[in-house]
């Protein structure tokens, strides 16, 4: 049976079994081995690769964004009106069939724009261009989920599917769980809260199934089994995302104010170029950059040019020969 077959198993017993207290241990032994099972999918080949033309593109400018969706959704669009750079668009699918940069320059920043091919059902194991495109989407500081407002909820949670299982976790944190490995002693496992899903039995049979058998583990919030996994496994990523419902012209008010609505969402029309401003404004706050004006010893701030400084950066990050002096973005 291959790894396919076997994630398909898995999935479907974790899918027929009641969640309950009887069953805790069992789920929790199923989702650690299909954690395993989805790692080794996403390893790269140990054969050969074929020459070609490469996927990724190099990171430059002050913060990457990639633009993720399904084929035909407008990401090409977009791509094109955001920047300068002119990325094919066209009434039928898989228009894009590789990573196509642009830059969007705002409020002094140079944010690289990624245009990735769309995913289809099945990405995660490997269909289409799936691994790649993932792949690169592991790289971005923040991810655009390019929605087709016409769609419903069909394409989101498909794609956050996709993207949850190889280690993409979307608007969530790293679960604040100390574990490190050693070399003898057992278990040592303690909690400064109450746990509700985890037990330290559940805990030490996780790690088995990891061949773990020493390691000293604290629960600092009460975590579910799938993210204690997390921890363990170790490459999980944690990025913001913004879910941009494209087309809304084609939609009822109605609808569009309940999309609107929803957490992490903007509404836009790129056929009618509707609300592209605010989600350039949206954007900006979920990069969370911060522009720094210079100035020289003496004389005013130079407001033509902006260093731009990533969250948790101070002045002090500021390398420079000349005195800095933090300044609010002029309106």
């Amino acid at each position: 049976m291959g790894i396919l077959e076997k994630i398909s198993e898995i999935e479907k017993e974790i899918a027929r079994t009641q969640k309950n207290k009887a069953t805790e241990y069992h789920l929790g032994l199923l989702k650690a081995k299909l954690a395993k099972y989805r790692a080794q999918l996403l390893e790269p080949s140990k054969s050969a690769s074929s020459k070609g033309e490469g996927f990724d593109v190099m990171k430059s400018g002050d913060a990457r964004v990639a633009l993720i969706g399904f084929p035909s959704v407008g990401k090409s669009t977009f791509l094109s009106l955001m920047t300068s750079t002119a990325s094919e668009a066209a009434s039928y699918e898989f228009t894009t069939l590789t990573c196509i940069p642009g830059v969007i320059e705002y409020k002094g920043a140079n944010i690289q724009l990624l245009d990735l091919p769309g995913i289809i059902e099945g990405a995660a194991q490997g269909k289409g261009r799936g691994r790649q495109v993932i792949a690169v989407a592991r790289t971005a500081d923040v991810v655009i989920m390019m929605l087709d407002a016409t769609k419903g909820e069909v394409q989101r949670s498909l794609l956050e599917k996709e993207l949850e299982s190889v280690g993409i976790r979307l608007n969530k944190h790293k679960p604040n769980i100390y574990f490190k490995p050693r070399k003898g002693g057992g278990v040592s496992f303690n909690s400064t809260v109450t746990l509700t899903q985890c037990s330290e039995k559940l805990v030490q049979l996780i790690l088995h199934e990891y061949k773990i058998f020493n390691a000293e583990v604290l629960f600092r919030e009460d975590c579910s089994p799938d993210e204690f996994i997390d921890v363990i496994v170790g490459n999980r990523v944690y990025m913001p995302c913004l879910y941009v419902y494209n087309k809304i012209d084609q939609i009822s008010m109605e609808e569009v104010d309940r999309l609107a609505r929803k957490p992490n969402s903007v509404v836009i029309s790129c056929g009618m170029k509707l609300n592209l401003d605010y989600l350039l404004e949206m954007l900006w706050e979920y990069l969370a950059l911060t522009c720094i004006y210079t100035k020289k010893r003496g004389q005013r701030p130079d407001f033509t040019d902006a260093i731009i400084l990533r969250k948790g950066a101070s002045v002090e990050h500021v390398n420079c020969g000349f005195n800095t002096t933090y300044m609010p973005l002029p309106p």
